[in-house]
């Protein structure tokens, strides 16, 4: 009977190309799924089967857990002092087996075996297509639909299967069984039944992608995709950099009377592509990313990774696009946050900025208002600025002399000193109860304390938009973190 097994296993092993130790393999998982039948608990079974002999021996077996887990399963785990009255030497996550009778395999349930025989087999066939479809490098994944599934549509090339996910579908795509779809493979999940390879058409990498094939001087390295930005079916905008002063990147990716970027956009729905010349000046890749809207003036604040943006009315419209679509786009585009304004706006906001900057330089450096709109003239507008700006770039304005500079240097250091402790000592001042707040973190704790929250019921009083502007947070977090402080108010309430 051995020997006929074996054969038989060298059989299916040619018959389904797979490998003989997979089919083994198979055959010790049905032996041991028999025999666990004959047990009435959830035990652990182990067959052992000789490659060369056909013969087999089977074994329970028990993992060995820590002594203060306790058993989970008692038919299948030993404590690990019991487990060492038995083997002395045995570790935590280690297994113990005791021999037991093996099933012949005449009884075998036949229906059963040959379930899980066949199941292995098509898993390992479905592993070694999945490693050739992924040895080839390929990123699109070209197909069928086959079929759908619970909102997600299975789409086939040759016998390897993808899925594509409502989320991560072009909207309002109507897409049926038997069309042709390309998709970009994002992932492989070898977990997931089916259809392992996750495809999106959304994803800004498809375009990319499909830019890629479209054109070859890309591929040759002539031209690079920097970036990419997309409002799936309806806009999308790609930055690109020439590294041949010859190749003009963006003719090159439009193509003859547009067939390049036209190839692109029949791919998706009809989706419109700007193309964007990339620029190392973030300033100047963001006027390039608002086209078509003509910019007159921009500020960038490094710091808070974002510009202000200022357009004359004609182009208002045009650079905020509908719904906001193309500033949006533009952002994700260059990753900085971008404020349209007008130029009433604007000049409203430098003359607030202004106003601002000059009220804290007269009361904290305790100077008249000419020394402040001197400062405010030269770029100064905080009093870290003031304090630790180089020497030698204060001494260059001319209105003042190294006397005033050290002066006003040393003001601006007394005064953040000062601010400092009294920050500390706010901070100290609040509760326990405040701060073991979950959501609470110490750069949360500075600003509450700064606005005079020291206590959760202090916290637990304020308005969202109250919370919003001590913080900065988002009203989604500053509702939440209220919400949170006022727990303890309905404590045992129903």
């Amino acid at each position: 009977m051995n020997r006929e097994l074996l054969m038989l296993v060298e059989a299916i092993s040619r018959e389904k190309n797979v490998e003989r130790d997979v089919v083994l393999g198979a055959v010790e998982l049905a032996l041991a799924q028999a025999t666990k039948k004959l047990y009435s608990g959830d035990v652990d079974i182990r067959v052992a089967l000789d490659r060369d002999s056909g013969n087999y021996e089977t074994f329970r077996r028990w993992l060995v857990v820590p002594d203060d887990a306790g058993l989970q399963n008692p038919d299948a785990e030993e404590l690990l002092m019991d487990a060492r009255d038995r083997v002395p030497d045995v570790e935590v996550g280690e297994y113990i087996e005791e021999g037991i009778e093996s099933v012949p395999i005449g009884r075998i349930g036949a229906m059963a075996a040959k379930q899980v025989i066949l199941q292995k087999i098509r898993d390992a066939e479905r592993e070694m297509l999945l490693s050739d479809f992924m040895s080839r490098g390929e990123k699109i994944f070209t197909g069928t639909v086959k079929r759908m599934d619970k909102g997600d549509l299975i789409v086939e090339s040759g016998r390897v299967e993808g899925r594509l996910r409502r989320s991560e579908m072009i909207p309002k795509e109507n897409l049926r069984s038997g069309d042709r779809v390309r998709a970009m493979i994002m992932e492989v999940d070898l977990t997931l039944r089916g259809a392992p390879i996750i495809l999106s058409r959304s994803a800004p990498e498809f375009m990319i992608e499909l830019f890629r094939h479209e054109v070859p001087e890309i591929e040759q390295g002539l031209l690079e995709i920097k970036s990419c930005a997309r409002d799936p079916g309806s806009r999308a905008k790609i930055a690109v950099l020439s590294h041949d002063r010859r190749v003009d990147p963006i003719g090159t990716c439009v193509g003859v009377r547009g067939t390049r970027v036209n190839a692109v956009t029949n791919e998706l729905a009809g989706e419109r592509v700007d193309i964007v010349l990339w620029s190392e000046d973030p300033a100047q890749f963001v006027i390039g990313a608002l086209a078509p809207a003509n910019v007159s003036s921009i500020v960038v604040d490094e710091e808070k990774h974002a510009m202000d943006v200022v357009v004359d009315e004609e182009n208002l419209a045009i650079a905020i696009g509908r719904g906001g679509q193309n500033v949006r786009l533009a952002s994700d585009l260059t990753g900085w946050k971008i404020n349209i304004m007008d130029a009433a706006e604007s000049a409203q906001k430098q003359a607030d900025e202004t106003d601002t900057a000059r009220k804290l330089f007269m009361e904290k450096l305790d100077v008249d208002q000419e020394i402040a709109d001197i400062l405010i003239e030269e770029g100064f507008n905080t009093l870290e600025e003031v304090a630790y700006v180089p020497l030698q770039e204060m001494l260059e304005i001319e209105s003042f002399d190294e006397e005033t500079v050290t002066e006003l240097r040393a003001r601006a250091k007394d005064v953040l000193l000062t601010m400092e402790i009294a920050r500390e000592d706010s901070v100290e001042s609040v509760s326990q109860d405040l701060r073991d707040l979950e959501g609470v973190t110490p750069e949360l704790i500075a600003k509450l304390a700064e606005g005079g929250i020291s206590t959760r019921d202090d916290l637990a009083d304020l308005a969202i938009d109250e919370l919003t502007e001590l913080t900065g947070q988002s009203e989604d977090d500053a509702k939440a973190l209220i919400m949170k402080a006022r727990e303890h108010w309905f404590a045992g309430q129903e």
